[in-house]
């Protein structure tokens, strides 16, 4: 069979993903009919495949060894999926040296993680590095839901790499997500809650994915401020035209009291850099660095305050 995009979401590790692919199939036909997955698939289908060691560690999320025969095709066909953001990924020497260093992001929430024999949801998966990390630190089963094409190409091309895991991936959004009675240990969202318009309403629905006594990592743009302190950007921010609310760490907290959640806690907060998210030779756009005033890096070129991300976690309360 040829490998195209439905191997993002082909699994049958996976016991009640069928299930759950039907339950989307309006939206998936509708995501076949974009412009470039032609091109795309034509990449995927020229992927060259070898039988490797699959790695998802801090090392590698890929394989330890490749053919040097067939690096020059590997690399043809990963190209062709350009441009990657989220990584790195290896295969035998070749790296994917991705716009964003997402490993360094599983670093900062890696130590809270206790992921071993669950069910996982990640939010806003991108081309699919968390998903494997997850997977690595013992998920049972791993989902990925996002709305971009290009991401499950590139989490196709990877998943056919690696072969076969519990792992998938659906191209649709939180609010598209007809999850039926599926529920997970632990859920994932991170980079998402500032691109909606409707930041409480997102934090509800990821609690109701949840079962009882389940994890919310929560991964979001932040201001410095009191619990009253909330941004909303005139019009863009760091380039970006779909931010909505930037809270205050504080003010995040409020935001999931009120909504139910239990054992809140601040993992954090960092400053993004020029190091974690910038232009390379596979995502050749303008990156992190035109986002930011050329005069004092501490602010954006909008003017407003420099991108700080923040990381809590939570609880769904330990009763139906």
């Amino acid at each position: 069979m040829t490998l195209d995009i439905s191997r993002a979401w082909t699994n049958s590790r996976i016991p009640w993903l069928a299930a759950c692919v039907t339950r989307h199939h309006a939206i998936l036909e509708q995501r076949l009919t974009h412009g470039d997955l032609g091109r795309w698939n034509e990449a995927l289908a020229h992927l060259p495949l070898h039988a490797g060691q699959p790695v998802f560690n801090a090392s590698a999320v890929g394989l330890t060894d490749f053919p040097e025969s067939c690096r020059e095709a590997l690399e043809t066909a990963l190209k062709g999926l350009m441009p990657w953001r989220k990584g790195p990924f290896q295969f035998g020497d070749l790296i994917i040296d991705t716009e964003w260093r997402s490993d360094w992001k599983w670093d900062r929430i890696a130590p809270f993680l206790t992921v071993a024999g669950q069910r996982v949801l990640d939010v806003g998966s991108g081309s699919g590095y968390h998903l494997w990390r997850l997977y690595g630190a013992g998920a049972r089963e791993v989902l990925g839901i996002d709305p971009s094409v290009l991401f499950h190409c590139q989490f196709a091309a990877v998943s056919a790499l690696v072969g076969a895991h519990p792992v998938a991936s659906l191209p649709v959004t939180l609010e598209a997500f007809q999850a039926d009675e599926l529920r997970f240990e632990t859920v994932l969202s991170m980079g998402v809650l500032y691109h909606r318009k409707d930041p409480l309403g997102h934090l509800e629905q990821l609690h109701a994915l949840l079962t009882p006594g389940g994890t919310l990592v929560l991964e979001t743009l932040v201001v410095e401020g009191g619990d009253d302190t909330v941004v909303v950007p005139q019009a863009r921010y760091a380039r970006m035209n779909n931010v909505w609310f930037l809270p205050s760490v504080d003010h995040l907290i409020r935001w999931l009291d009120r909504l139910g959640f239990v054992d809140i806690t601040h993992r954090g907060t960092t400053v993004t850099t020029l190091d974690e998210q910038r232009q390379t030779p596979w995502m050749r756009f303008e990156s992190f660095e035109a986002a930011l005033d050329p005069q004092d890096h501490s602010r954006t070129i909008e003017g407003l305050p420099r991108p700080r991300r923040a990381v809590i976690t939570a609880q769904r309360p330990n009763t139906r």
